[in-house]
C-alpha cells in the first residue's frame, strides 16, 4: 500500500453526493478529504462504510473516522454519501485543512478519546446502534488513534504541504 492514497481525483460523478459544508463538519471527523457534516440520522452511512464511518451519540449523525485508503473503501464512502438523505457527507477537506489544523487536531485527540470511551457502554445497550456494530467501531476509532493514525496522518501532512503522495525516500512532517 502507498503510504498516501489521495481518492479524491477518482470521484468523478459521485462528487454530487458531497454537499456537506465545512462549517457544518462534526469535530470527530479525523483530518482529511472526507468529512460527515449535517447529515441525517437514519443510520445509513455505517451499513454502507462500516470501517470509515461512526454515529454521534447525541444525535446520530454520521462522521468519518477513517479515511478511505483504497479503491474499494472509497466506493463504500461514495455509497454512504449517496444513500445520506440531506447529503451531509463533504469531500473538500484538502482545501480547509492546514499543517496547523491537523497538528490542533492532533493534539486534542484526547477529546475524541474521552467522548468515545464515556458513550461505549451506551452504543453497548443500545439495541439499534448495538446491531450496526458501533461500539465495536469505537474501540476500533480509539485503537485507530492510539495506532497507526499518527502515520496517517503525517502522511496526509505531506500531501498538504507538497500536493504529491510521499514517496519511500522523503521525509514526513512531525505532529
Amino acid at each position: 500500500m502507498d503510504l498516501y492514497f489521495d481518492p479524491v481525483p477518482l470521484l468523478h460523478d459521485a462528487r454530487g453526493a458531497f454537499q456537506g459544508r465545512w462549517s457544518d463538519r462534526k469535530w470527530l471527523n479525523v483530518p482529511g478529504p472526507f468529512y460527515g457534516a449535517d447529515t441525517d440520522n437514519c443510520g445509513t452511512g455505517r451499513i454502507h462504510a462500516p470501517g470509515l464511518v461512526l454515529y454521534e451519540a447525541d444525535h446520530f449523525t454520521e462522521y468519518v473516522y477513517r479515511q478511505p485508503r483504497t479503491r474499494e473503501e472509497l466506493r463504500h464512502l461514495v455509497d454512504a454519501a449517496e444513500a445520506e438523505a440531506f447529503s451531509g457527507y463533504g469531500c473538500d477537506g484538502d482545501t480547509h485543512w492546514t499543517s496547523e489544523t491537523v497538528r490542533e487536531w492532533w493534539r486534542d485527540r484526547g477529546r475524541v478519546q474521552e467522548y468515545l470511551a464515556n458513550r461505549l457502554a451506551d452504543w453497548e445497550t443500545d439495541g439499534a446502534k448495538a446491531g450496526q456494530g458501533v461500539a465495536a467501531a469505537a474501540v476500533a476509532y480509539a485503537g485507530y488513534i492510539d495506532g497507526e493514525l499518527a502515520a496517517h496522518l503525517r502522511a496526509y501532512l505531506f500531501w498538504l504541504e507538497e500536493r504529491r503522495p510521499p514517496a519511500g525516500a522523503d521525509r514526513l512532517p512531525r505532529l
